[in-house]
């Protein structure tokens, strides 16, 4: 398994007892197929490649059980030709996720963080010269209206936002009983006050926020992505923050995590990054763990895993 510090390597252990669970740095294929030789599982994180190639020189592998809820790091359609599950924990951080996702945005908001490091520095105004506007009444716009997205407008209900929603894979009726309205991607850029990002890193979600997109936002407009750091072409976003293009951006996910020292975007007073955090918390991390103990000991006992990923799943 993963030598990822989200990974309870005991935990996991304790529900597949008859198994000999192994830590290894699995950070790019060559690793994984060394450390994987002769391998039943794989415990992966985010970071752990599972392209074709690996999956045909690992011929006695049963199950590549992802600790967390996206899964673009393993070729799910590959397996399934190989004989292999693939599961995933898909709701063990849908109520952290959701709850990070609306602190930052209220941060930004309100710009919490700002005031704080000006105020550390010795300042006092509440007037420094970005306008902060009211949140009552104006447009969320959620892009993808998945588990975690459809919590995090529950969360933000009290607040009487109007909220659209993009997602291709949603009818709008279901949206509608949410009380979210179904919109394009380009008419949720022109109407959205603050925009959050659900959706999963895809080929077609790749830079999905890029300059373009940037351009079409209002310049109050806030951006939170709490999903994959792939969806914003980051450069772009350092360029849109710095010239006011757009207000404020919260990000919980980076393409390269954790950033380079140099990162533009932790530079800016107008950026708030956290260290890919929106899933913690201690009672997370046990469920997590301990899910992914039930996918293995499935695989193992030769049942079908509660949380397998179907590989016929329309966007992948």
């Amino acid at each position: 398994m993963s030598d990822d510090p989200m990974i309870d390597p005991d935990v996991i252990a304790d529900a597949v007892p008859d198994a000999r669970v192994r830590v290894a740095a699995l950070d790019d294929e060559d690793a994984l197929v060394e450390a994987g030789a002769g391998v039943s599982g794989l415990v992966v994180d985010v970071n752990t490649p599972v392209p074709e190639r690996v999956l045909s020189e690992l011929p006695d592998l049963e199950i590549v059980a992802r600790a967390g809820v996206g899964f673009e790091n393993i070729d799910v359609p590959a397996a399934d030709e190989h004989g292999v599950v693939v599961t995933n924990v898909p709701e063990y951080c849908t109520d952290e996720v959701a709850t990070h996702g609306v602190a930052l945005l209220l941060d930004c908001v309100r710009k919490i963080a700002e005031y704080d490091r000006a105020t550390a520095d010795g300042q006092w105004a509440w007037d420094d010269g970005r306008p902060v506007h009211r949140f009552p009444e104006t447009t969320l716009g959620l892009v993808s209206f998945g588990p975690i997205a459809r919590r995090f407008h529950d969360r933000l209900r009290g607040f009487d936002l109007d909220v659209i929603a993009y997602d291709p894979y949603v009818d709008a009726d279901e949206m509608a009983e949410a009380g979210v309205e179904k919109v394009t991607f380009d008419e949720l850029l022109d109407r959205s006050d603050h925009v959050s990002l659900h959706a999963p890193l895809t080929d077609q979600t790749e830079d999905l926020i890029d300059a373009d997109a940037l351009a079409a936002m209002d310049e109050h407009a806030i951006l939170i992505n709490t999903a994959r750091g792939g969806l914003i072409d980051e450069a772009a976003l350092a360029d849109a923050l710095r010239t006011g293009e757009i207000a404020a951006a919260g990000l919980d996910v980076r393409r390269t995590e954790p950033p380079t020292e140099d990162d533009p975007l932790c530079a800016l007073d107008n950026c708030l990054v956290t260290p890919h955090a929106g899933w913690f918390s201690v009672e997370a991390r046990a469920e997590l763990n301990e899910t992914v103990g039930r996918n293995l000991a499935a695989a193992f006992a030769d049942e079908t895993p509660p949380n397998r990923i179907d590989p016929d799943l329309d966007w992948l």
